[in-house]
This record gives structure tokens, C-alpha cells and sequence, in this order.
């Protein structure tokens, strides 16, 4: 007689294994943490572990997902506002990522650590491939708002919101690149901000806006950042 699955239970108990090795590698770190740590802090038995990953990088994996989804679900309800303009929804989807980042100041910091290894590589495109798929919609009715309302210009809202998923990921990756370079003091907060800048107008011009429509990180965040 096949086994019967309670659903949710299954996907409760897989859920207290992502709370835990988020808590874990806030304050272990992610190569430092063992499968050993997960099953000590939950009390459960390797076994159980194996029932729902396949191994720890398919838990990172989980990890990765839930900071995605608590990240977008934290700015989403930005893009349904109806008191916003296009311009205002765009730029506070930007800043509310940037701000959720950091309020969660020490959990970025320790994936920061795990996305440089090359060995987190599938992690990391993965992660792309979620993103995309994720912000494209949110983006597409913002930019279509937009185009209505006379103030982007774009011929395909569709499109130029999977251009500007991929500027958001380029500037993902040149702000890791700029935080550890001025942890390593090889640059400027000038050069920091002239690098943020350049996506921003970047982003301007794909839209139709004016230079000094948009603001991709507000000021508090970029001190916490990078001052």
C-alpha cells in the first residue's frame, strides 16, 4: 500500500530546516556550518535531513530561494499601490530591496561570503533565472503604467522590464565588487557612487526618463554600504 505524505507537514518540517541554516550561517557561515549543526539545532536525524535535501547545496539552495521570495514579497505590494506614480513604484522597489538588504545587515554579509565561492556557481545563476522570472511581471505593469501615463517611453514594457532584471543583476554584481573593494580601502565612496550612477542612467535612458528621475539606493543604505 503506497505511503500517504501529509503535505503540510512535509513542507513545514523542510521550512524549519531553511529557519535553521539561516540562523546557522548568520553566525557560523555557511562553509563553517555541517549538516552535523542542522540536525543538532533541530534535534532530527541525518535521515530526515537526506528526506528533503539531497545534499547541503541543495539546502543552500532553499536558503537562497527564501531570502528571494521574503525580499520581493517585503516590495511587491508596491507595484499595486494605486496612489503611486510609475516613477514612484520604480524607485521604491529599487530602494525597498536596497533597504531590506540592509535591515538584514549580518545575513547579507555571510551570503556575501558564500556567493564569491565558485563552487555556488548553479547556486548563483539559478538564483538569476528566480529573479527574473520573479521581477519581469512586477516590472512589465509598473513599466506599462508607465507608457500610459506619458512618462516612460519604451515600445515593448515587456521587454524592457527583462532589460532592466538584467541591469538590476549587473548592478548587484558591481556593488559586491565595490563593497569588498572599499573593505580592501582600494576605492572611494566618490568611485562607489560614480558606479552606481552610471546603472542608474543606464536604467534612465532604456525607460525614456529624464537624468535624475530615479534613485537606485537611498543615501542611508549607501553609508551602511560603503562609508
Amino acid at each position: 500500500m503506497p505511503r500517504t505524505v501529509n503535505v503540510e507537514a512535509h513542507a513545514i518540517r523542510r521550512e524549519a530546516f531553511v529557519d535553521a541554516a539561516l540562523r546557522l550561517i548568520q553566525t557560523k557561515g555557511y562553509e563553517q556550518m555541517s549538516v552535523q549543526d542542522l540536525l543538532d539545532e533541530l534535534d532530527a536525524s541525518r535521515g530526515a535531513f537526506y528526506h528533503y535535501f539531497d545534499s547541503k547545496l541543495a539546502l543552500l539552495e532553499a536558503v537562497v530561494d527564501r531570502v528571494l521570495e521574503t525580499a520581493l514579497a517585503a516590495v511587491a505590494p508596491v507595484a499595486t499601490d494605486s496612489r503611486l506614480t510609475a516613477i514612484e513604484k520604480l524607485e521604491r522597489l529599487f530602494t525597498g530591496i536596497s533597504g531590506w538588504k540592509t535591515e538584514r545587515w549580518e545575513l547579507m554579509l555571510a551570503l556575501i561570503e558564500v556567493w564569491q565561492s565558485d563552487d555556488n556557481a548553479i547556486v548563483r545563476e539559478k538564483l538569476r533565472r528566480s529573479t527574473v522570472g520573479a521581477l519581469a511581471p512586477l516590472l512589465t505593469g509598473i513599466i506599462e503604467q508607465g507608457r500610459t501615463d506619458g512618462l516612460m517611453s519604451v515600445e515593448s514594457p515587456e521587454g524592457a522590464a527583462r532589460v532592466v532584471v538584467s541591469l538590476m543583476l549587473g548592478a548587484q554584481d558591481l556593488a559586491l565588487e565595490l563593497f569588498l573593494a572599499r573593505r580592501a580601502g582600494t576605492i572611494s565612496l566618490d568611485a562607489v557612487e560614480a558606479g552606481i550612477a552610471a546603472y542608474t542612467a543606464a536604467l534612465e535612458r532604456i525607460l525614456g526618463l529624464s537624468t535624475g528621475s530615479l534613485t537606485l539606493m537611498d543615501g542611508a543604505s549607501l553609508l551602511r554600504w560603503f562609508g
